[in-house]
């Protein structure tokens, strides 16, 4: 008997302890279990911000892109050129008009291509020489200039991926809808992508030192 009643008395004891647990962990101010109910939530109030990017960067001609199921805008790229349309100046074959470089305008004979070595990439990777108002992917698919960002995405996966959720990249205008990003070219030049290095904005003598 007084074992029936020590058990019957840990069962009261144990059921009352798990109540005010459970009371306690609907009543807390951590009322979210983990981080995806918090974001699911404080989404239910959330409202759009009055300003969209339309209106931050109205002066900027965007174009759409849309990748899978993710949908957002980029600039313009095509007259930001200051030599497009491309035709206009390539009337004849690149052998001929550079022989005739003496008496026409050479745009860019000088460019150096900095992105890969000679045999993986040359100039004949993304421009087509029957096709100068255009670029092309690695399997002769035509790519408007618009579009490049397809060209780096065929060997930059990683980045593209990260680029098209919005961690790689500038954004401009914030998160508002629409989304209005930078694209590949509007940071890296195409044909030298890889940046400079730089000093620190604050200068340290003390490092030039210990390198020397």
């Amino acid at each position: 008997m007084k074992y029936l009643k020590i058990a019957i008395i840990k069962k009261v004891v144990l059921g009352t302890l798990i109540c005010l647990f459970v009371i306690s962990c609907k009543h807390t101010e951590k009322k979210y279990h983990n981080v995806m109910e918090k974001i699911e939530g404080e989404s239910v109030n959330y409202k759009e911000p009055s300003e969209s990017p339309f209106m931050i960067n109205a002066e900027i001609k965007t174009v759409l892109v849309e990748e899978d199921e993710t949908a957002f805008l980029i600039p313009e790229r095509k007259s930001q050129i200051t030599s497009y349309n491309c035709v206009e100046c390539h009337t004849e074959p690149l052998s001929v008009l550079k022989q005739k470089q003496a008496d026409k305008k050479a745009a860019h004979w000088d460019i150096k291509l900095n992105h890969a070595n000679s045999e993986t990439m040359n100039c004949a990777t993304c421009h087509t020489s029957n096709d100068m108002g255009n670029l092309h992917s690695l399997t002769s698919s035509t790519i408007d200039f618009n579009y490049s960002y397809k060209l780096c995405s065929q060997c930059h996966q990683k980045e593209f991926k990260d680029w098209k959720g919005g961690a790689h990249g500038k954004q401009l205008g914030g998160w508002s809808t629409p989304r209005l990003s930078n694209t590949c070219v509007n940071c890296h030049n195409p044909h030298t992508p890889q940046f400079e290095k730089r000093w620190p904005v604050r200068f340290n003598t003390e490092k030039v030192k210990e390198r020397q």
